[in-house]
């Protein structure tokens, strides 16, 4: 398939593998990583403008990008909120200045950002903002607290979802704001730790942080529909990559049950065969929908049908592995970390696939009101 190489496409082939046997996949080696792909133009193939530094795609290619790159050993991408999440809201809502002036490092893979929407004690409810933004001439000054933020620990900046406009209540009198992380005294990131022993998620502290004004994206009090377009960007092409995990998560099970002789019970037999089959309907359900506009409910379903199949082949690996998956892969000890196997980190992690990126119960409801026209559910003012 034609990529439009050059012939120094080759020669970054060479850069990626000599790079991938010498780092491990730490959060500097990703950001070195993250320029290694934004040197050769990888990064932004799926926007729609070109001339940021990146190469252009169809879609196609972006599938063929995007499946190719998960079944590879590179690693875990740490530009994907910048690059899938802010860039197309940009490329939809922002001035040609904030184009000019956040696009290009995003391409370069120099500018890695977070996403600051959730908050302590509103759940899913996103609109249950009280993280507040002050106009100070030509600055807005934040105070309020994020939470579930990732990759906040490593990002240079994070588009805040904040209420500009004191009297006003749910989604009225929003702005979507572009935050500098790099602000000592004013920004807190704190690492919440997780079931599985790692951080990936934490809480952001605004304590008078400044945002320019002049990097309000869309009109201020307007950020509502600012951010439910960037949700709209949340599930397209990385649906497929993530599709290529999750079929070799379930090929090392199955290759587990045979040699443990778990495959031998029937129940596990017919949950496996269940898992491959539900497995290729979310597929042919992504190629469906790929590319496609105006239906609402798309990626609820998506989510609901990805996110609680991850969580049953959770289950369903620690049901394999038996008593064995009670026992950590080293011996334990106070002094050093807990350790978990392949298998156990997919039944701890996986446990959060139905909360994050919005609730089943948000799903639901989503799709309940928007899509069969049910009465909206009543909602408490803020």
């Amino acid at each position: 398939m034609d990529f439009g190489f050059t012939q120094d496409d080759e020669a970054f082939r060479t850069e990626a593998r000599t790079w991938l046997a010498a780092h491990t996949g730490h959060a500097q080696d990703r950001r070195t990583w993250e320029r290694t792909l934004g040197k050769a133009g990888w990064i932004g193939i799926g926007w729609p403008e070109p001339g940021y530094g990146n190469r252009t795609a169809t879609l196609t290619q972006q599938v063929a990008w995007a499946e190719e790159y998960a079944r590879s050993p590179a690693p875990a991408r740490s530009g994907h909120i910048g690059e899938n999440l802010l860039a197309p809201t940009l490329l939809a809502h922002g001035t040609a200045e904030q184009k000019a002036r956040f696009l290009p490092p995003i391409a370069a893979g120099e500018e890695l950002w977070c996403q600051g929407y959730s908050e302590a004690g509103a759940g899913s409810d996103l609109a249950g903002i009280r993280t507040a933004a002050v106009r100070e001439g030509p600055h807005y000054r934040i105070t309020g607290q994020k939470i579930w933020t990732s990759l906040a620990h490593e990002a240079d900046w994070c588009f805040v979802l904040a209420r500009t406009d004191p009297g006003s209540r749910r989604h009225r009198g929003l702005s979507f704001l572009l935050v500098p992380m790099d602000q000592p005294g004013r920004i807190e990131v704190r690492p919440i730790r997780q079931m599985t022993g790692t951080s990936d998620f934490n809480e952001v502290f605004f304590d008078g942080a400044r945002a320019r004004a002049e990097h309000t994206v869309g009109a201020a009090g307007d950020g509502w529909g600012v951010a439910m377009s960037l949700l709209g960007f949340e599930r397209g092409v990385s649906t497929l990559a993530q599709q290529i995990g999750f079929a070799e998560e379930l090929a090392d099970l199955v290759r587990t049950a045979v040699r443990t002789g778990a495959a031998d019970d029937p129940v596990i037999r017919d949950r496996l065969v269940r898992q491959w089959a539900e497995l290729r309907t979310m597929r042919w359900n992504a190629l469906r929908t790929l590319g496609g506009t105006g239906d609402p409910g798309a990626p609820s379903v998506a989510k609901l049908l990805w996110a609680n199949w991850h969580q049953r082949l959770g289950e369903l690996a620690v049901r394999v592995r038996g008593a064995a998956a009670s026992a950590g892969p080293a011996d334990w000890s106070p002094s050093a970390p807990y350790e978990l196997d392949a298998a156990q980190h997919l039944f701890l992690f996986s446990r959060a696939d139905t909360i994050y990126g919005g609730s089943d119960q948000i799903q639901r409801s989503i799709i309940a009101e928007r899509v069969l026209g049910l009465p909206r559910e009543p909602k408490g003012a803020v």
